[in-house]
């Protein structure tokens, strides 16, 4: 797909991760100046390293998507080194152990005689399920206060959320994470109504089941088979298999096309092997 964002500067968060230091190759690939941003500086500057050395322009910066001041200073080390942001990619995000139950469902057994290291819905931690919906959330609505208010006042932008196939259909066992991936969607819709009139167009992809690590090891044991909810999820996914991170880069350009997609806006695009689109039966 031949997509020119030549002289456009690319930020994206989360950008050391395997799903979104793809997309920052493909931006840098059609000619964007991009900024990886990633809590793990080493991360970031990692990917950037490759995209140089493949003859791109990048740069890695350690950046606390919860943290404003973190941001700003990002903002300000990329606008010295690029020029002011014309696109923002939100990839930050994530799940935590304490806002996620051990089971599928929940039975009276569960309640009558707790067994040891069995979190049910009753015991989910508050701290945990506010962390996940600040990293989704807020770690989506900061950056997009830091890096698109310049767009608002120039020349105009966009913007991409990372949503999930969560935020159509919550998943079992996740109710934080469910919850707020339908937030960004939610916020995705808001946004692109808000900056209308700033030329900013505002969408959303929402990946399926790629394999990460974060999620590895809930889907693969350690010799690489499916556990079982990684079956599940196949025998769930009609194209049966998982995604590959390249999988996501084709939307991401076209939604990122003025001449393309101009006219697409407050779009949540699902990239998921036909996964919200199978009953199971």
């Amino acid at each position: 797909m031949k997509v020119d964002l030549k002289d456009k500067v690319a930020v994206l968060t989360g950008g050391g991760g395997i799903l979104c230091s793809v997309m920052a190759k493909a931006l840098a690939k059609a000619g964007a100046k991009v900024a990886i941003l990633d809590l793990r500086a080493e991360a970031a500057e990692q990917v950037a390293s490759e995209i140089v050395a493949d003859g791109g322009q990048a740069i890695g910066l350690g950046a606390n998507v919860l943290e404003l001041a973190s941001l700003q200073a990002a903002e300000a080390k990329i606008t010295e080194t690029f020029g002011h942001c014309d696109i923002l990619v939100n990839g930050a995000g994530g799940n935590n152990p304490k806002g996620t139950t051990s089971k599928e469902y929940l039975t009276k057994e569960d309640l009558e005689a707790k067994a040891e290291g069995i979190t049910t819905f009753f015991d989910l931690d508050p701290a945990g399920v506010g962390f996940v919906f600040n990293l989704n959330f807020l770690g989506t609505l900061l950056p997009t206060q830091v890096f698109c208010k310049h767009m608002a006042a120039n020349n105009g932008g966009n913007v991409i959320n990372i949503s999930s196939m969560n935020a159509f259909c919550p998943l079992t066992k996740i109710p934080a994470y469910s919850g707020a991936k339908a937030a960004i969607s939610n916020f995705t819709q808001w946004l692109a109504v808000h900056f209308s009139r700033v030329n900013i167009r505002v969408n959303a992809i929402a990946p399926g089941f790629f394999l990460t690590n974060q999620n590895r090891t809930l889907l693969t044991n350690p010799d690489g088979s499916l556990t079982a909810r990684g079956n599940t999820i196949l025998t769930h996914t009609p194209m049966g298999k998982f995604g590959q991170p390249e999988d996501l880069v084709g939307a991401l350009l076209f939604l990122l096309d003025d001449e393309a997609a101009g006219f697409i806006n407050g779009v949540v695009l699902p990239i998921d092997g036909g996964f919200a689109a199978f009953s199971g039966v």
